[in-house]
């Protein structure tokens, strides 16, 4: 990986020197416009609309749409008097636990490598950091922006991941949240089960991008001049008649796709009729336990 930025985390009057690289990559197959006779890649010139000339990029300004339509065009010294920080600095400003933070706020993530004499510093923080099971909450100036950003420890190793502003994350407002939706207790129920049915360990390997690999195989055949073999389409079930018997077969499925052997479809009954059965045995043994008590003792002949 190659470094995208250095800068140095300011936590109290220490300071660790760090390098920053971008975490994650996204793996889509990329394409280029191109000519469909020829394969001829295609070009765009920047042309004015105003006076139809091509413009020389040392001539293009950054230009601000009033709602009028009219264009405020903004200069490299009306940039340069704003108070973007050019310390290169992460400040940490203060420490919240990590279910504060929700997660619609993350931006982008970023691993932290300690730069030259940081590694003590580096490691002491992340020692810290993680006894305390918190996260930072720090700011930083990145590709000419500033941001919230949080700082935690993933396999040893501080990860940076900037965050949204608050006006930047939309208000959710449905019109179904003002609507008063009845909801069956046999259909929460079920949905119920069908959750504890699906319950297990995350893996993130288990999955994978079957598009992207289809895409692939596509342009590897195209390549080698090979015949391109469409890939089988799964047959889609047919549709249930209501959202229990949809619920049901759902569960079902899931029981299938697990090995599980099919029957009682209701995980959260059969802990509740187990309950039921022990509360009755342990009620039983009581009632047993008085009764003897109850009963006259006999002396014994001497």
């Amino acid at each position: 990986m190659r470094s995208i930025w250095k800068g140095a985390i300011s936590f109290g009057l220490v300071t660790i020197p760090v390098k920053v690289y971008s975490a994650t990559e996204q793996r889509d197959v990329s394409f280029h416009q191109v000519h469909r006779e020829d394969g001829g890649r295609i070009k765009y010139k920047r042309v004015c609309t105003v006076d139809g000339e091509e413009v020389p990029y040392s001539d293009i300004a950054k230009g601000y749409e009033l709602p009028g339509g009219e264009i405020v065009v903004l200069t490299d010294e009306d940039f340069a008097d704003l108070p973007l920080s050019t310390s290169r600095r992460i400040d940490v400003l203060q420490f919240v636990e990590v279910d504060q933070v929700d997660p619609i706020y993350f931006n982008k993530t970023y691993y932290l490598e300690p730069d030259g004499t940081g590694a003590k510093p580096y490691v002491l923080l992340r020692e810290a950091l993680e006894a305390s099971g918190q996260v930072a909450i720090v700011k930083v100036a990145l590709r000419q922006r500033e941001s919230l950003a949080t700082l935690r420890v993933r396999e040893g190793v501080f990860v940076l991941e900037t965050m949204l502003w608050p006006d930047e994350i939309r208000e959710a407002a449905f019109p179904f949240l003002e609507e008063d939706i009845e909801i069956r207790k046999q259909e929460l129920t079920m949905a119920t089960s069908l959750i504890e049915t699906m319950e297990g360990e995350f893996d993130p390997t288990e999955y994978k991008d079957a598009y992207r690999e289809a895409l692939q195989a596509v342009i590897d055949a195209k390549v080698e001049g090979r015949e391109v073999t469409k890939p089988e389409v799964e047959e889609g079930e047919e549709p249930a008649a209501d959202l229990l018997s949809a619920l049901r077969a759902s569960v079902e499925a899931a029981k299938k796709s697990r090995g599980e052997k099919g029957g009682d479809d209701k995980p959260a009954a059969r802990k509740t009729a187990a309950k039921k059965t022990a509360a009755k045995k342990t009620a039983a043994k009581k009632t047993a336990a008085k009764k003897t008590a109850a009963k006259p003792r006999t002396r014994k002949s001497a």
